[in-house]
């Protein structure tokens, strides 16, 4: 649908729209062109005044007679920027507008102007809080997408590397990228990802990535084992594309996900690679057993604990040295809430209370909890052990998968004994087996299927290839 081409006209029809009267951020402005009639709509602090106003002084020297006859032709002749458009449609007009872009109308065209000088509130590109490395760059995503783009594009400078522009959201209109290696990429994995966010039917990703993911994957609520990796590290999104996967970056989320993504691509950090191949090979194997310790040592305790006729000489010092006042299954399940609710304390505890409020917390509920008959010495000992090891996992949604399925082993281990423990040690191990990748592949490959070649890259950092990998 053409505008008309009378500027009074189009300038009342957007003012209605855009209520004007009452947004006082949507700013519009008249101004006169070669005797003819404009006028601009931005939204204020989505645009760079300076460029806007050079834009504008340059425009105050044409002369009637050199206007051109079309709005193409003077986007090309009387607008120096590196960044314009022209529009035709009404609804793309005002996403456009509201998304921070310039829009400008002129008597005797039928087409918007566009004039992409906008700029966004953007925090510094420093080193992520949660995906901190030993060694390495330590820049990390912003909330801004082009930001994000940018710090991939630096490391990768490929004509290969494709950055696909995408839409979601009936109110958000929320920008998404999917980036991708062309010639590496799993090209049906590719299409169904992208026919997946074009087909989503929300009015906004309010949650931003996790609304998104919801949204083309609704995977079985009862499995709590994420099917994505994210990271807030531009050097570990770069080396995902470069694998061939899939990185998806979302507008005002600071974190690049990654898909397909199996139990082992979550488990990987960026120190396994910014160290030599034998330190890399004991930091990934050292996390890969903390996680499985952290998995089973309460529930293994809880059961010889409950035989405790049954252990060998060599585990007698797991006995617990004093009399129990609160049975041990309640102990470890206080103690796993407990922990919850001092990290969401933590969280929304000023900067300036969190020394002495640790201290405190560590004096109250170590100490005297212990003293006071609630805990037992060996609980609190092998708790602790516990959520430390939670917190050698990159990924929160991994290390909350793991404190699910230890709390069912511990429940069915009080209830039923061996044959609990047993049970729920391999429902456990089945959650992880029969799950599936987005892409439909096995979770733990190549494990299963079995490739000894993958499986020695999985558990053992070689030597980072050197030589250019062909398309």
């Amino acid at each position: 649908m053409a505008f008309s081409k009378q500027m009074t006209e189009n300038l009342e029809h957007f003012k209605q729209i855009l209520q004007t009267d009452k947004n006082f951020d949507v700013v519009y402005r008249v101004i006169d062109i070669a005797g003819r009639k404009g006028c601009l709509f931005c939204v204020d602090g989505f645009t760079k005044d300076e460029v806007l106003l050079k834009v504008l002084q340059s425009w105050w020297s044409i002369q009637p007679e050199d206007m051109p006859e079309d709005a193409d032709g003077f986007s090309k002749k009387y607008m120096p920027y590196g960044e314009v458009g022209v529009l035709e449609q009404e609804k793309d007009v005002i996403v456009q507008l509201l998304s921070g872009i310039t829009c400008i109308f002129l008597d005797g065209y039928d087409k918007c102007l566009t004039l992409d000088c906008r700029t966004y509130p953007a925090r510094g590109v420093g080193e992520p809080e949660k995906d901190k490395v030993m060694r390495g760059s330590r820049d990390g995503f912003v909330e801004t997408l082009i930001f994000n783009t940018a710090l991939i594009r630096r490391r990768i400078r490929d004509p290969r590397l494709i950055m696909e522009i995408l839409s979601a959201g009936e109110s958000s209109h929320t920008d998404i990228a999917v980036c991708y290696m062309d010639g590496r990429v799993d090209e049906n994995l590719l299409k169904g990802v992208k026919k997946r966010i074009q087909q989503l039917h929300a009015d906004a990703l309010t949650m931003n990535q996790e609304s998104l993911a919801e949204g083309i994957y609704p995977y079985k609520w009862y499995n709590p084992f994420p099917k994505f990796k994210f990271s807030e590290r531009p050097d570990t999104a770069a080396a995902c594309i470069l694998e061939g996967n899939i990185v998806i970056l979302v507008d005002n989320s600071p974190a690049a996900m990654v898909l397909p993504s199996s139990v082992f691509d979550i488990i990987e950090e960026a120190d396994d690679y910014y160290f030599p191949p034998i330190t890399g090979t004991y930091l990934r194997l050292s996390r890969m057993l903390t996680a499985v310790l952290s998995l089973f040592l309460t529930p293994t305790w809880l059961l010889m604990m409950m035989h405790p006729e049954a252990l060998p000489d060599w585990l007698e010092f797991t006995k617990l040295a004093d009399q129990t006042y609160v049975p041990l299954i309640f102990q470890l399940l206080i103690l796993e809430f407990a922990i919850d609710g001092l990290r969401l304390a933590a969280i929304n505890t000023p900067n300036m209370l969190t020394t002495p409020l640790s201290v405190i917390a560590g004096i109250v509920l170590g100490e005297y909890s212990v003293k006071s008959g609630w805990f037992n010495s060996e609980t609190m000992l092998y708790m602790a052990f516990v959520t430390i090891a939670n917190y050698s996992q990159s990924s929160f949604e991994l290390g909350y998968a793991l404190k699910f399925m230890r709390v069912m082993i511990l429940i069915l281990t009080s209830i039923f004994d061996v044959w609990g423990y047993g049970v729920g040690v391999v429902l456990s191990i089945c959650a992880v087996v029969f799950n599936k990748t987005i892409a439909g592949k096995s979770y733990i490959y190549p494990l299963i299927p079995f490739q000894w070649n993958e499986v020695k890259k999985r558990f053992f950092r070689g030597r980072l290839p050197m030589e250019k990998k062909d398309a």
